[in-house]
């Protein structure tokens, strides 16, 4: 948070609808950043931190009020791959809330004054993989051993002091079980997000029983979808609010498609700023954009959800 004065992120979503940033890869990226490696973005937490930086700073100048950090593929095991020893590992994941915590201080210095917020990025165990299989779950492993890869990075971040922990493109309900067991005792909240098709997550399970694990934990400050299509968001976003009581987190792709054999992305954005009018009414308080959703996208969102409109009704 970068304001003692600020509200506490749950106490702003129950005033509100607040806005997330948009894809961090396609804005590095469109800044000529070469991100071809299983690190993906956390790569440049060790090459180029300023990078990431000034990311987050784009996103916030864009309309967002919460910025997610470059710590989705930020593991011990990952970066231990690429020789990178324990210590400095736990230094990189505690630099990607940095970072993004002085883009807001720097937002701030810019004249932007509403409150802004870091939500620290913890992807799946998939993530860490880099073999697409965080879009299907299922990785053979129990909930007890999914809970042991995941406490050690909760625990650095957590330290931190980021003002959430972001469980995001979760596929697969016994990994949103480990991550729930993982958070307990920690001071950190955290919103739990999955990547689904349909109203299915990505390893099949119905939505209905998928959130409803996180209906009776406080942690959970925040339930809902991500990484997805724009066209599953809506139909998600009530099955969230209504099994839960939670207010709703949404942030779907561009509507583009992933070729993993071309190494690019096909087909057409179908996102639009209007649909988040309907994400809204349906229970949505947390909307933002995935991968392939940049700056501009964010603004029509703010602009979209102005004080005034952003107010429950």
């Amino acid at each position: 948070m970068t304001s003692d004065t600020a509200p506490l992120l749950a106490d702003a979503l129950a005033a509100g609808t607040l806005v997330l940033d948009g894809g961090l890869s396609n804005q590095l990226g469109a800044a000529g950043h070469d991100l071809s490696d299983e690190l993906w973005s956390a790569r440049l937490l060790a090459d180029r931190p300023e990078a990431i930086a000034e990311a987050h700073l784009a996103y916030y100048e864009a309309g967002a009020d919460v910025a997610i950090t470059a710590s989705y593929q930020a593991t011990f095991e990952g970066f231990a791959k690429r020789g990178i020893k324990h210590d400095r590992a736990a230094h990189l994941m505690a630099e990607s809330v940095e970072l993004a915590i002085d883009a807001a201080v720097d937002a701030g210095g810019r004249g932007i004054e509403r409150p802004l917020y870091v939500a620290a990025s913890v992807g799946p165990y998939g993530a860490m993989l880099a073999d697409g299989s965080e879009y299907r779950g299922r990785y053979g492993l129990s909930v007890a051993e999914l809970e042991a890869f995941h406490r050690p990075r909760l625990e650095v971040l957590d330290f931190v002091g980021p003002d959430v922990l972001a469980f995001e493109t979760i596929p697969d309900a016994d990994e949103a079980e480990a991550l729930l067991r993982a958070v307990r005792g920690l001071r950190t909240p955290a919103w739990l997000s999955y990547s689904i098709a349909g109203d299915r997550t990505r390893a099949g399970q119905p939505l209905e029983e998928a959130f409803a694990l996180a209906a009776d934990a406080d942690e959970i400050i925040a339930v809902g979808v991500n990484c997805c299509a724009p066209e599953d968001v809506e139909g998600a976003v009530e099955i969230a609010a209504r099994v839960t009581g939670k207010p709703v987190v949404v942030y779907p792709n561009s509507g583009e498609t992933w070729d993993a054999n071309a190494r690019a992305w096909t087909g057409r954005s179908t996102f639009t700023a209007e649909q988040v009018e309907g994400w809204q009414a349906s229970g949505a308080r947390l909307i933002g954009g995935c991968c392939r959703v940049g700056p501009e996208a964010i603004t029509s969102i703010a602009r979209t959800l102005a004080p005034g409109s952003r107010l429950r009704k």
